[in-house]
C-alpha cells in the first residue's frame, strides 16, 4: 500500500518527473520480454528491373518491357502511325484478357501503353478514352443547356469515334518436377489493334518469355 507521504510526493511532483518515471518503467519491463526483431528496411526498387522478390510469372520489369515495346512497334506501323489523318485508337483493357495461371492486373499494361503512346506519338495518333465517356456527357450537357460557357475548342456534333481497338490476351504454361524439383512457366502476351469497321486486324505484337524456379513466389 502507498503511504500518504508517498501519495503527497506524486501530487507535488512535476509532470514531466512522472513522464520519466513512466517512460522508464516501460523499457524495464520491456528488458525482462522479448524483443521484437529490428525487420527489414523500406528500400527503393527501379521498377524496369528485378526486384529481390521474383518468381516465374509476369513481373514489374516486364510489364515496363512490354508497354516499351508495343509503344515502338506501332509508331513503326504504316497504317497507325504514317496515316494522311491520325487514327483514332481506343486502348484499354475491356477486351483484354487474362487466361494464364497467374493473377494479374491488366490494367497495368494498357495503363502504360495508352501514357507511352500519347506521349510519344506526337500527335500522329489520337487516344480516345471510351471509359471517360460518361463523364465527357455529363459534361457535354452542361455546355449545350448554358449551364456553362462552351470553353475554348468550341462544340462538336458528338464525342470522338475511334477507328482501331486493343485487344488481346495473357496466356501460359506450367511445368512442375515432382519431388520439389522446381516450376517453369512459359507467358505470352499478344496483343491486335483491330478495325471496328471491317474487322481486320491492322498490327499484332506477341511478348512471349519463359522462367524457370525451385520455388515460385505468390502473385497477389
Amino acid at each position: 500500500m502507498i503511504s500518504k507521504v508517498t501519495r503527497r510526493s506524486a501530487r507535488l511532483m512535476p509532470l514531466r518527473h512522472l513522464a520519466l518515471i513512466a517512460t522508464l518503467s516501460v523499457l524495464s519491463g520491456c528488458a525482462d520480454g522479448v524483443q521484437n526483431s529490428a525487420g527489414i528496411a523500406t528500400r527503393d526498387v527501379d521498377p524496369s528491373k528485378r526486384g529481390p522478390i521474383a518468381g516465374v510469372g509476369l513481373e514489374g520489369q516486364d510489364v515496363a518491357s512490354v508497354a516499351d515495346q508495343m509503344m515502338r512497334s506501332m509508331l513503326q506501323s504504316p497504317v497507325l502511325a504514317n496515316a494522311t489523318t491520325p487514327p483514332q485508337l481506343i486502348v484499354d483493357a475491356q477486351f483484354f484478357t487474362n487466361e494464364s495461371t497467374q493473377q494479374f492486373n491488366k490494367n497495368i499494361i494498357v495503363d502504360r501503353l495508352a501514357a507511352n503512346l500519347v506521349n510519344a506519338a506526337q500527335g500522329r495518333m489520337i487516344i480516345v478514352s471510351r471509359e471517360s465517356a460518361a463523364m465527357v456527357a455529363a459534361e457535354r450537357d452542361l455546355k449545350r443547356s448554358g449551364t456553362v460557357d462552351t470553353a475554348t475548342s468550341g462544340l462538336t456534333r458528338a464525342q470522338a469515334g475511334a477507328d482501331y481497338r486493343l485487344r488481346g490476351r495473357i496466356t501460359s504454361l506450367d511445368s512442375f518436377q515432382p519431388n520439389g524439383g522446381g516450376v517453369q512457366r512459359l507467358t505470352q502476351i499478344q496483343f491486335q489493334m483491330v478495325d471496328l469497321e471491317r474487322g481486320v486486324v491492322v498490327w499484332a505484337g506477341v511478348y512471349p518469355f519463359e522462367r524457370f524456379a525451385a520455388d515460385d513466389v505468390v502473385y497477389r
